[in-house]
């Protein structure tokens, strides 16, 4: 196989391990204030989080993240001078300061420690304990499961970080946005299938993973979900080509562009493929790989595409 396309199913299958089940929210009814997070408002008494009084505390200055969906993170409320190194995999913002040899998969505890961080953050615990051994504060960025889980985080890393008016501001921004993306969709009176493709192997994804829950808030119906009943695949189901043409999705989201050069014209010459709706009526749709598998700032560019192609698609 590929290494590139292995990573890509070795790092679905770890984040995998760090959800459940998703909540399937109503379509085009989004409501973000059902919770006990800052909504709307910025000003005085609009936000029910308290923070640390950074005046009277120590906050990092030093952080090393080894999370590419934190780096977004930090960067989006303004933490991003205090970040010094992060892993191979966070080069988005630009202004990020990668480090080629940091590896994100397999983190080397040495090569973070050599920076002398106050702060690390991480995607999962593995390495947890042998960092905090050594003195350094960790906080485990956990992979999302419902919307919900992506603000709380933001929250929590704008208070660690002592950036809670640009942890705020980022959130009140993208409840926003998700709002009215969201709430725009003009759906048709049948509900519409998709299949989001993650490799050429046809590996895909459920309702019960943060992505699939993302694509039922904009009203889709996944095919994948019968692959994966019992949830012995996590999620993450390998369908194959039979199971694909009988599902006959309306839209297909292919993400696979980048680890395994697939197009919409690769995807239509498979054998039977030419045949399915979503290739007749125009409706194959690339995703960026990064933006469609981390739950960050860049959620809202996911919904963005993701809307637009369910408003604009052909029937027939």
């Amino acid at each position: 196989m590929n290494p590139v396309k292995y990573l890509v199913l070795v790092l679905v299958f770890a984040l995998a391990s760090c959800g459940g089940g998703s909540e399937i929210g109503s379509p085009l009814t989004y409501q973000p204030a059902n919770s006990e997070l800052p909504t709307e408002s910025l000003a005085e008494g609009g936000a029910s989080v308290e923070f640390g009084d950074c005046a009277n505390r120590d906050f990092p200055q030093a952080i090393v993240s080894m999370s590419p969906t934190a780096t977004e993170m930090l960067f989006a409320m303004g933490a991003g001078e205090q970040v010094i190194a992060v892993d191979n995999y966070s080069y988005w913002p630009p202004e990020a300061p990668v480090v080629e040899d940091l590896a994100g998969w397999n983190p080397s505890v040495e090569a973070i420690a050599a920076f002398e961080p106050d702060l690390v953050i991480l995607s999962d615990s593995g390495i947890q304990q042998e960092l905090e051994l050594l003195g350094v504060e960790v906080y485990v960025a956990a992979a999302a499961v419902v919307l919900e889980d992506v603000f709380s985080q933001m929250l929590e890393v704008g208070e660690i970080t002592c950036q809670r008016v640009g942890a705020l501001a980022a959130v009140a921004d993208m409840r926003e946005k998700i709002a009215e993306l969201l709430n725009g969709i003009n759906l048709p009176e049948n509900p519409l299938t998709y299949y989001h493709e993650l490799d050429d192997t046809l590996y895909s994804v459920t309702s019960a993973t943060f992505v699939g829950h993302i694509y039922s808030l904009a009203g889709l119906v996944n095919i994948a979900d019968p692959a994966d009943k019992g949830g012995s695949s996590w999620g993450y189901p390998q369908l194959t080509q039979e199971f694909v043409l009988e599902a006959d999705p309306d839209i297909i989201f292919f993400a696979d562009a980048e680890c395994c050069g697939q197009s919409v014209a690769a995807i239509a010459s498979r054998p039977g493929w030419s045949e399915l709706k979503a290739v007749r009526n125009g409706n194959v749709i690339e995703m960026d790989n990064d933006v469609s598998s981390r739950w960050g700032p860049r959620l809202v560019d996911f919904l963005s595409t993701v809307s637009a192609a369910v408003s604009a698609v052909k029937a027939g």
